[in-house]
């Protein structure tokens, strides 16, 4: 084996073992915040107004019920039973153990079937073109090499299957703004729509100042 060929495979071997530790670190991060997670408003859609405002804003993405959804980064799983309470069939992963406990007690006690699993968001382990339409919210931004990421999630759409993201740029300096995410978007989605969400104060349970937005990507 040559020099070259040594040092390729140290360098792959350090990048893996670098991402493996950032994913358990992650994890144990999140673990951790679980607990409160759901106090957020729009987290844990407590309150029937912000509920509500969820529900309008998924069910106006899917015009019949059935269609098999990924909810990508579901954390406590509260997307996730907005979506199975709109008749979809819904799949929710999760980096999280302790994120997708309670989502699958919230789901019992909801008496819905949803399947969650523990998997990384940004290489999801599924067959190609599996579900018609994958919904995550406020997770794209957090995730190293965003495009390939995004080129991933697109084999798992099925034929005119649909990428609905809810991200946005917080006051914080951290996430995507509307532009940036576009230009990640790959070639093969066409008719991407985005909807400036920070207006609707129903969504966040309070009013709010910083970017989020909607968008609607649809495959070719």
């Amino acid at each position: 084996m040559s020099n070259s060929a040594e040092e390729i495979m140290s360098t792959n071997s350090h990048q893996l073992e670098a991402r493996e530790k950032q994913l358990q670190e992650t994890r144990r991060y999140w673990d951790e915040q679980a607990e409160a997670f759901d106090q957020e408003p729009d987290h844990g859609l407590r309150d029937p107004l912000v509920r509500q405002a969820w529900t309008e804003l998924l069910k106006a993405q899917f015009s019949s019920p059935g269609a098999r959804v990924l909810d990508i980064g579901c954390g406590t799983g509260s997307l996730s039973l907005v979506l199975a309470g709109l008749g979809l069939r819904v799949s929710g992963i999760d980096l999280s153990a302790g994120m997708l406990a309670r989502a699958q007690a919230k789901a019992a006690a909801a008496g819905v079937e949803i399947e969650f699993q523990v998997m990384d968001a940004a290489n999801p382990q599924f067959a190609p073109g599996q579900f018609e339409a994958i919904v995550c919210r406020h997770l794209l931004w957090a995730l190293p090499e965003a495009e390939l990421v995004l080129q991933r999630w697109a084999q798992l759409l099925s034929a005119q299957g649909r990428l609905i993201l809810v991200e946005g740029y917080w006051e914080t300096g951290a996430g995507l703004r509307t532009g940036e995410l576009s230009a990640l978007l790959p070639a093969c989605f066409r008719r991407v729509e985005m909807r400036d969400l920070s207006e609707d104060p129903r969504l966040w349970g309070k009013p709010v100042s910083d970017e989020r937005y909607l968008l609607v990507a649809e495959l070719c």
